[in-house]
């Protein structure tokens, strides 16, 4: 499966590639984190909250806390790749693109979690969630909810895979974006956010470091049969702007938390990652 044309691939690895050369010497350089710890290891963080100082115009990573109704295998709810994606995402960001990020007094990407019900949800350029399948919204995160996304707020949900997931989901964002006015839609090749600033094909299939197997590379499906086809789907507005993004049976942001443990892990998936994850937000912040 290719997720981006070689060439597009090709550039995204060079790219990566001289910046880790151009900032070598420089001590205060953007790190990577691996396994979810700070630069290394697998401990877990409490929530960052967000407050009003953390948004001054600059690009910051917004994720979204929700309270699961149930566990699901291999899912951590609201903290599913937090906080590595957070970060790692921010600085290939930087690296790949001319956004402006927030910069924390560490001089690492700034990132936040923010409540659904939260009057700072409003100041997010985009809101990441993982996990979803597990979601249940209060009555006042689906009001806040809906007044983000009518006032031109972007929301992308990662991570969740399988018919029972994606029928929970369905349920809970039917709630705040009524499908019969705001309808899901496969968001075809030709779309504007396929091509943003990479030549995206087709979205990967991501699965676990922990599930992947390098002897059967593309055997990536988590579910089995009830998750082989990865789905790249959309809400959109009266005007045609999409609100909602929803890449199912697939972990896009798995191939940034992870892409510094292991070699052959990186090359499979995390230029493709990077590349559809660059695109999304560059097409949240300029529509």
């Amino acid at each position: 499966m290719t997720a981006v044309t070689a060439r597009t691939r090709r550039l995204v690895i060079f790219a990566m590639c001289a910046v880790f050369v151009a900032a070598a010497p420089i001590a205060y350089a953007q790190r990577i984190w691996v396994g979810g710890g700070r630069f290394g290891g697998f401990n877990r963080m409490p929530p960052k909250w967000a407050s009003e100082s953390d948004f001054d115009g600059s690009f910051i990573y917004c994720r979204g806390f929700y309270t699961s109704r149930y566990r699901e295998q291999g899912g951590q709810g609201w903290s599913t790749d937090y906080p590595g994606a957070d970060n790692n995402f921010s600085v290939r960001l930087a690296e790949l693109t001319t956004v402006r990020v927030k910069l924390d007094e560490q001089r690492q990407p700034n990132h936040v979690v923010v409540a659904l019900t939260d009057p700072l949800l409003f100041r997010c350029p985009i809101l990441f969630m993982e996990d979803v399948g597990t979601i249940e919204l209060s009555e006042a995160e689906v009001q806040n909810l809906r007044d983000f996304f009518l006032k031109g707020g972007f929301l992308w949900v990662d991570d969740f895979w399988g018919s029972f997931a994606w029928d929970n989901w369905s349920l809970q964002i039917g709630r705040v974006l009524a499908p019969g006015e705001y309808p899901t839609f496969d968001i075809p090749r030709d779309h504007p956010i396929m091509h943003t600033l990479y030549d995206v094909e087709e979205v990967p299939q991501v699965c676990s470091i922990q599930f992947w197997n390098p002897r059967y590379p593309h055997e990536t499906s988590e579910r089995g049969p009830d998750s082989a086809q990865v789905h790249f789907r959309g809400i959109q507005d009266s005007h045609g702007r999409l609100m909602v993004l929803m890449s199912h049976n697939t972990d896009i942001a798995y191939t940034w938390e992870r892409e510094g443990e292991n070699q052959q892990y990186f090359d499979l998936f995390s230029p493709r990652g990077y590349a559809v994850g660059v695109n999304v937000l560059l097409y949240a912040l300029t529509h």
